[in-house]
């Protein structure tokens, strides 16, 4: 491996160090805004002493950076604009400059300079460095709501029936929280994001084409939740209450805290939030004769309500050394509770359609998770040109499921009660180091390395029980205890190289996974033991050209690898109601994707791409049939999936009081596997946001945002009906802009459910599920020491695993 990754950085670099020593008298111009981020698409004027016409005029690339070269010396001045911010004032120097970089800095049009004044003004969607940035406090509608909703409301960005997010139509990414995994998948993510407050978030990255130095998880790319933070002198920080009201109440309130003095600077977030949620399901199955007619039908209809209360908490210090070297900690935790009651009623219908028996089920759940997490990091300056870094995390996750179900069937003749129980018990530790290496070989060329290593081990125990007469006895068929380790190594080379109107980047990322699996035994079942190893490399391209003063043209290309979340390689049985069981898959491999997309841009303001992402071992549901009518559903491999896309985003100042954003994606996706008969389908669909805001006056802003999903298609099985949702806000400014004031309502019409067809070999399932998405939410928000700024932290040496760690 070690030579792979030698021959590959020499035949890189020997073209370009060559080339690179015939340069000169050149300068790169690099444009940043108040968070740190380099602004895309901005126009630089450069000017020759004190000329009123410019010599030149460039448009910076996605790395916020354009490069001025010219024979002629002397005396020379700039000027930077950018749609949403205000105009820089003149930067003089002189050419050629001692440095070879020039930053100037950009600040958004907001009437006064502190955060705190109304954030709306500040650009809702920003783009830098291949990334799509999403500013949350830039759209009213989103107060009071948790982080899973303002996704759900992201361009590009749809989340399906399950909870699962998709990015640009594609399913599969890795989810990061200040550049760290969030080492949980399924359920459990969703539980997390649904939790948390979206008044904690400054940013949202949303990165297609993530580079060799990330994780090479996630099929569609990446999603990074940048919490706020401050490192201003003293004391700084936020508070706000929201509360909101659907069919039930919903309640988040975050506090965020920096202190700074000397060389420390210590934070802390704090969110707490209670709410009360209800799925309402509905669900028509019909079960076929191999001749094709109908055998029998089951109507199916749930209520399921559930209460639910979560504390987070970060606390964290990082210390400057010196100049050049700088410490920090932090620790993390959780504690989430969660008690719901349910009641189905299920009809088993004849073929004419008459009613020959039914089946209520009343339900019970009590959930607890409680999560800690302990990151220590570090960063030395080497020389101007070298810096190197280091990151160890130790994570930590408890998970305690209570369940039970009592059913009873009537009939012309039946009644039969039956009980069930469960108890299922997950623990899981992570433990993960990183280290990171960057240089400058020369004004053009940046190299990056480094080295990953992660250890991740489950303990998975799921008991159930059966009343029998009046004592509960062990139902084996269900319970089992599950025992997971896994790790992985990986190891990563990247070149970047910048001239003039091109930019160009090479990476290589390699990893190598094993993993083992123990199911222990009970009276009914046996032992029984699996495991894997394998190696994968991982190359990443990227390529940006400016064509002109407002246009520029890139290309991306890479191959990424999506893994099974650790708890459905468990082979458990969960039991969704009587008629419907989740189930592990033991057999579950890896999918791996090509993904190539090429981009326009023109002034920054409208945005084409086109793109292409061909997956084999393509994850998806699996629905099968058990004995006794039950149906049961699983993840696992069923071929191949071709992916089409083309995705056009506008971001238009109509007038001084009216701006427009918006995205719309589609989809041309072709998906071929086997599940006990041979499906092959084609699908076209569209996911379109918008948003519109609206300057009444001075302190109050209004904004019309929603998003529509046509009839769509992410498992081989299933199909979704068109969704969406359509949503107003309100905000007001008030105590000399410390303090602001929203009002919004979410999906107004309350059209967000999720419908939809899934087949079977022998039956197929109509399905609708409502949840509590109309509410009108209440929000206060108050600011308080210096204005917030972001801050570059350590994002932890884990990439994929908390991504991983629960179905």
């Amino acid at each position: 491996m070690k030579n792979y990754l030698i021959i590959f950085i020499i035949a890189y670099l020997a073209p370009h160090l060559s080339t690179a020593q015939n340069t000169s008298h050149n300068i790169t111009i690099r444009v940043i805004d108040e968070n740190q981020n380099f602004i895309e698409n901005a126009s630089i004027k450069i000017f020759k002493n004190e000329a009123t016409q410019p010599t030149q005029t460039l448009i910076t690339n996605v790395n916020g950076s354009a490069n001025f070269s010219s024979s002629e010396t002397g005396k020379y001045s700039v000027e930077v604009t950018a749609l949403n911010f205000k105009n820089s004032e003149k930067s003089h120097f002189e050419f050629p400059a001692e440095t070879k970089f020039l930053n100037v800095f950009l600040q958004s049009k907001t009437t006064e300079i502190n955060e705190v004044s109304f954030v709306s003004k500040k650009q809702l969607i920003q783009r830098s460095q291949g990334k799509t940035l999403i500013n949350v406090d830039a759209n009213i509608t989103n107060a009071g709501t948790s982080v899973l909703e303002v996704l759900e409301k992201s361009p590009g960005v749809s989340i399906d029936k399950n909870g699962a997010i998709t990015l640009q139509g594609k399913p599969k990414v890795l989810i990061l929280i200040d550049d760290k995994p969030t080492y949980i998948s399924g359920t459990e993510l969703t539980n997390l994001l649904s939790s948390m407050n979206s008044s904690q978030v400054n940013q949202i990255e949303l990165i297609t084409s993530p580079s060799a130095k990330y994780d090479a998880s996630g099929n569609a790319g990446i999603i990074n939740i940048k919490t706020k933070k401050n490192n201003q002198d003293g004391i700084n920080g936020n508070l706000s209450i929201n509360y909101g009201q659907g069919k039930y109440h919903k309640n988040a309130n975050a506090f965020n805290l920096n202190y700074k003095k000397g060389k420390f600077n210590n934070y802390l977030n704090y969110n707490l939030a209670f709410n009360k949620n209800f799925t309402d399901l509905y669900a028509y199955r019909t079960y076929f004769t191999n001749s094709g007619s109908v055998k029998a039908s089951l109507d199916q209809d749930s209520y399921l309500t559930n209460n639910n209360k979560q504390n987070t908490l970060k606390i964290g210090t990082d210390y400057l050394v010196n100049d050049n070297t700088t410490l920090g900690a932090s620790f993390n935790g959780a504690l989430r509770s969660m008690k719901g009651t349910g009641e189905n009623y299920s009809n088993w219908l004849r073929p004419n359609g008459n009613i020959d028996s039914t089946l209520l089920t009343n339900s019970g759940n009590n959930y607890e998770l409680n999560h800690f997490g302990i990151q220590l990091y570090g960063s030395h300056q080497i020389n101007k040109n070298q810096k190197i870094s280091a990151d160890f995390d130790m994570l930590g996750y408890e998970i305690k499921d209570r369940q039970n179900f009592d059913n009873q069937v009537t009939g012309a003749a039946i009644s039969i009660l039956s009980s069930n129980a469960g108890k299922i018990n997950s623990n899981l530790n992570i433990y993960a180091a990183k280290v990171d290496y960057v240089a400058n070989l020369n004004d053009q060329t940046k190299f990056e390395a480094g080295y990953k290593t992660s250890t991740t081990k489950t303990d998975n125990k799921a008991a159930y029980t059966l009343l029998d007469g009046k004592n509960w006895v062990p139902d084996y068929n269900k319970s089992n205890h599950f025992l997971y380790n896994e790790f992985i190594n990986s190891a990563y080379s990247s070149v970047e190289y910048k001239r003039e109107k091109l930019s160009a980047q090479l990476g290589l990322r390699y990893e190598n996974t094993y993993y083992k699996g123990h199911q222990k035994g009970n009276a009914l079942r046996a032992d029984s033991t699996f495991s894997r190893a394998y190696n994968d490399f991982f190359p990443s391209t990227y390529i940006s050209y400016q064509i002109d003063s407002v246009s520029s043209l890139s290309i991306n290309a890479g191959k990424r690898i999506d893994r099974p979340a650790y708890q459905k390689l468990n082979p458990f049985v969960y039991i969704v109601n009587k008629y419907t069981h989740i189930q592990g898959n033991p057999f579950f491999l890896p999918q791996h994707s090509w993904n190539i997309d090429l981009t326009h841009s023109w002034k920054g303001i409208l945005i084409t791409s086109l793109s292409f992402s061909d997956t084999k071992n393509y994850f998806s549901q699996l629905f099968f049939e058990k004995e006794d009518d039950i149906l049961a559903y699983a993840e696992g491999n069923v071929g191949k999936m071709y992916n089409y896309g083309i995705s056009v985003s506008a971001q238009l100042p109509i007038n001084k009081w009216w701006s427009f954003t918006g995205q719309s994606v589609f989809n041309h996706k072709e998906l071929k596997g086997y599940r006990g008969l041979d499906y092959s389908s084609t699908i076209n669909q569209l996911h379109t946001n918008i948003n519109n805001s609206f300057r009444i006056n001075k302190d109050v802003y209004l904004e019309v945002s929603g998003f529509y999903t046509s009839k769509a298609r992410n498992d081989l099985q299933e199909v979704l009906r068109p969704t969406g949702q359509v949503s107003l806000g309100l905000a007001k400014t008030i105590l000399k802009g410390k303090g602001t004031f929203k009002l919004s309502a979410r999906d107004v019409f309350y059209t967000q459910a999720m419908e939809g067809d899934t087949d079977f070999p022998t039956a197929h399932e109509y399905f609708k599920i409502k949840r509590d998405s109309r509410s009108i939410n209440f929000g206060f928000s108050y600011n308080f020491g210096k204005k917030l700024k972001s801050i570059s932290r350590s994002g932890g040496s884990a990439s994929d695993e908390m991504k991983r760690a629960a179905g």
